[in-house]
């Protein structure tokens, strides 16, 4: 949360849309009083992550988080997984990828969209226990062949390479901090001085 605030909040108020995975979406799951066990949080920004919330409903922003998600006892390959709903974290099990119904719900409203900008995989996509939430969103982005699909940041490049679906996008960026500061509205030195 605390490296994509300022990007959430330009987005907020320019998309209809915004879907929050990966590490980042427990922070916000315990902004609306959930439990995410050992998963991966930043408790300093969980009243942002609520005014970010709050910012998206005043504005009718549609902010999508999961509703189950893969938990694991360990963060390794072999870890002992399950999938559970959101609402029943176990305290001593971390949060490391989508669960399917929230692929789903995100590959739907993907389906919807006229523009896509993808910064960040769902899960620890490097592993296989772990890869499917990444792997349904990719597939979903590609699928889309109507939007103009962006990808933003080495991660997400390394997750559609991953899956073979590069051909599928309309641009890919493996700059993710610059793509994020140009959504942002920020200036860039090597835009800038092109302009010039």
């Amino acid at each position: 949360v605390s490296d994509k605030i300022k990007v959430i909040d330009a987005l907020i108020d320019t998309c209809d849309t915004l879907i929050i995975g990966g590490g980042m979406c427990f922070t916000f799951l315990l902004a609306q009083g959930k439990t995410v066990g050992t998963s991966l949080k930043e408790d300093e920004w969980v009243e942002r992550a609520s005014e970010m919330l709050q910012k998206a409903k005043d504005k009718g922003v549609s902010l999508l988080l999961p509703s189950d998600v893969v938990v694991a006892d360990k963060f390794a390959e072999d870890a002992r997984t399950e999938t559970v709903s959101v609402d029943s974290i176990p305290s001593d099990m971390m949060g490391l990828d989508i669960g399917p119904e929230t692929a789903k719900a995100y590959a739907d409203a993907i389906a919807q969209a006229k523009t896509v900008f993808w910064n960040g995989p769902m899960g620890v996509f490097e592993m296989k226990a772990f890869e499917e939430g990444t792997k349904q969103v990719a597939l979903a982005v590609a699928a889309n062949a109507e939007a103009d699909t962006i990808i933003g940041g080495g991660d997400s490049v390394a997750a559609v390479n991953k899956f073979d679906l590069a051909s599928k996008m309309t641009f890919i960026s493996t700059g993710g901090g610059a793509s994020m500061e140009l959504v942002q509205g920020e200036k860039l030195p090597g835009v800038e001085a092109l302009r010039k």
